[in-house]
């Protein structure tokens, strides 16, 4: 028996070794991809694809720092760009080897971030309102609406420092990306406040509670509760009058890949209207990819209109005394 299961393992290790193909290695969000979209690009380029995923920008920059990752390509939100190329973790696109750039939506051609798409191209993007139960809450007119007495302890907010001190501050008034002390002593004030009033602080898992009607309105992500109202009629979303914050996830090639053209055949693959359709379709989510968004069904909470769109603004990365300080702030509301 051990000598038969030997054979049977040698014999595995010998076909692994006699892959030749060429091979990419991806890291990606979980669930942010079809499955489909892996086997099709191994198949049409004959290489084979490492795929890894990961669940926040932190995690993945942890290993994307060492410069001996092993990873190629990585999909960094847009704010996380502009820090990764200063510290040489990115690699510059070469737009001439990507023809299909022209498939993606008009916003996403010259984003404030990469202008000049010259460290990541847009893949999918959302953006931050208010989730709400439509036959007990009034549709919310802005982040106010979240420091309710009547909603007591059926609330949440997002246990993000950037989101939660961000919709404080634009409650207020004031930039979402302040940097000024006073004006974030009065955000954290205001969040202060609004603790007895909370449920809790909750990310995606709170769109269960919401369908339960446990929690009735939310600080949550608009591809997150699109998922719940797909599952549920009883969900709106609500985009503050106050403004709101939008976020990018963008494909980027890590500077240590030594797989550079084949990266770049995988992104323009990946730019493809009929991938990109299918790649939001299975994932439930809004793709930058003007091409693929024809071929898909219309819906306002991924894609809202261009008055609505006008209200965002696209947070950039923070000066490092500035997150500091707000990572400060959000340990004392927490403790508070």
């Amino acid at each position: 028996m051990k000598r038969r299961i030997f054979l049977a393992c040698a014999g595995a290790a010998l076909a692994c070794a006699r892959d030749r193909r060429p091979r990419l290695n991806v890291y990606n969000w979980s669930s942010y991809i079809d499955p489909e979209t892996i086997t099709r690009f191994e198949r049409e380029r004959g290489v084979r694809i490492r795929y890894g995923t990961y669940e926040s920008n932190e995690e993945m920059l942890a290993k994307a720092i060492t410069g001996n990752s092993g990873w190629d390509i990585v999909f960094p939100t847009h704010s996380r760009l502009a820090p990764m190329s200063r510290n040489g973790l990115l690699a510059p696109l070469d737009a001439r080897r990507l023809p299909s750039l022209v498939n993606l939506d008009a916003r996403f051609r010259h984003p404030v971030w990469d202008p000049g798409l010259k460290w990541g191209i847009p893949y999918m993007w959302n953006a931050t309102g208010i989730a709400f139960n439509r036959q007990q809450v009034s549709e919310p007119h802005g982040w106010g609406a979240l420091w309710s007495e009547s909603l007591k302890g059926r609330i949440t907010m997002l246990d993000d420092p950037e989101d939660a001190i961000g919709a404080c501050l634009q409650k207020l008034g004031m930039p979402f990306d302040s940097t000024d002390e006073r004006q974030l002593q009065a955000a954290k004030a205001e969040a202060i406040r609004q603790k007895p009033l909370l449920r809790a602080y909750l990310n995606a898992e709170v769109r269960d509670q919401l369908v339960a009607g446990d929690v009735l309105a939310a600080q949550l992500w608009s591809t997150t509760t699109a998922q719940a109202m797909h599952a549920d009629p009883k969900m709106g979303f609500a985009y503050p009058a106050e403004g709101f914050p939008l976020y990018c996830d963008c494909v980027s090639i890590l500077r240590e890949s030594r797989r550079y053209e084949l990266a770049h055949e995988f992104i323009e693959f990946l730019l493809r209207p009929d991938i990109a359709a299918a790649n939001a379709r299975v994932s439930d989510t809004a793709t930058a990819n003007g091409e693929a968004q024809r071929m898909l069904p219309h819906d306002p909470v991924l894609y809202p209109p261009d008055e609505i769109y006008a209200r965002g603004i696209w947070p950039p990365a923070l000066p490092s005394a500035a997150q500091r300080y707000r990572d400060r702030l959000w340990t004392e509301i927490k403790a508070a």
